[in-house]
Order: structure tokens, then sequence, then C-alpha cells
């Protein structure tokens, strides 16, 4: 193989996200429009709570002022311990369970929700120290949260998800609604 078919292979490689991971979307969430997240389910069950590439903090230029894994006086996120091959003591996450508040410098706040129902294995400690990185690599580094389903619910917590067909008719529809002159 010649170095330009090398490199055209290079080019045309899946990611290691789309390789691995199935995305799984949940648009406007708790009927807020465009705050859609997106998990990333992975063959070994575990799923990843990220921001889908239209939710309205990754647009319009915004920067993070904070994050807060503190959802209420008695609830920090950051507090969750597992351990063993169980995941013991894990907090149980409900669909809409809050995971974190993101809060812009434009004053625009945003609660992100764990979107499935699982125990919480790890929240994501960088974003608290380099909130660029939701921004820039919110796929990747820039994660909110690690989530395990029970066993037997793996296969259904994608039933109230969209899958990445689906979800491009949703936001289709959504740029057609906001072009059309009321």
């Amino acid at each position: 193989m010649d170095e330009t078919e090398q490199k055209d292979t290079e080019d045309n490689a899946p990611s290691v996200i789309d390789r691995y991971y199935t995305r799984w979307y949940r648009a406007d969430m708790k009927g807020k429009p465009c705050e859609d997240h997106c998990i990333l389910q992975h063959s070994n069950r575990l799923c990843v709570v990220t921001l889908a590439e239209t939710h309205p903090i990754l647009h319009n230029g915004r920067t993070i002022k904070s994050i807060n894994y503190q959802i209420s006086d008695g609830c920090s996120r950051l507090k969750n311990k597992v351990s063993g091959k169980s995941k013991r003591g894990g907090q149980f996450l409900t669909d809409f369970a809050p995971l974190c508040r993101i809060s812009c410098t434009d004053e625009t706040e945003y609660t992100i929700y764990s979107c499935i129902r699982g125990r919480l294995l790890e929240v994501n400690e960088q974003i608290l120290e380099t909130p660029s990185l939701l921004l820039e690599k919110p796929s990747t580094e820039g994660y909110i949260a690690v989530i395990l389903p029970k066993f037997e619910e793996s296969k259904s917590i994608t039933e109230n998800l969209l899958n990445r067909e689906d979800f491009e008719s949703v936001v289709s529809k959504r740029s057609v609604a906001e072009s059309q002159p009321s």
C-alpha cells in the first residue's frame, strides 16, 4: 500500500466512538427545546452520558462559567464511590435524575440528566478543572458521567431513546419549523 492509499484509509477509518459505541439520543429533555443529550452505549453495557451536538451549550459561542455536581443539599454526584466487581455503593439513577448543572457566562443554566436507569459509576471530574473540554470534545474527554444499567434492563434502556436517524429527523423538523415565518 502506498502513502496515498494509507492516508485515505486513515481518513475514512471510523473514530473509536463510532467503532465501539452505539449512539442514542434524548431530544428536548424534559420538554426544553434543543436540550438534547447523547448516550454512548458500549457492548459491555456501560453507557457514557454526553451532550448531543445540538445542545445549546455547544452553540452561539457560549463559555462555561461553572459545572456543579452538587444536586441538592444532601446529594452530590462527586461523593459517589463504587467498589468491587458488582460496583456496590454507586448511586442509583432514574431516567430523569439530574447529574450536574452547567452555568454559562451569559447567565444561562442547564441541568444535565442521566436519561437512563442505572448505577452511577463515575462523573468526569476533569471538566470541573477544564470546562472547555465539554465544548471542545463533548463525546470523548468532555463526557458528563458513566452509568451501568442493570443487566436485566440493559436491552430495554434504549426504548425511550432515539437512534441516530430518528434524532436527525427530529433535528431537521426543528430547523424547518424555525425557518418558517410565523
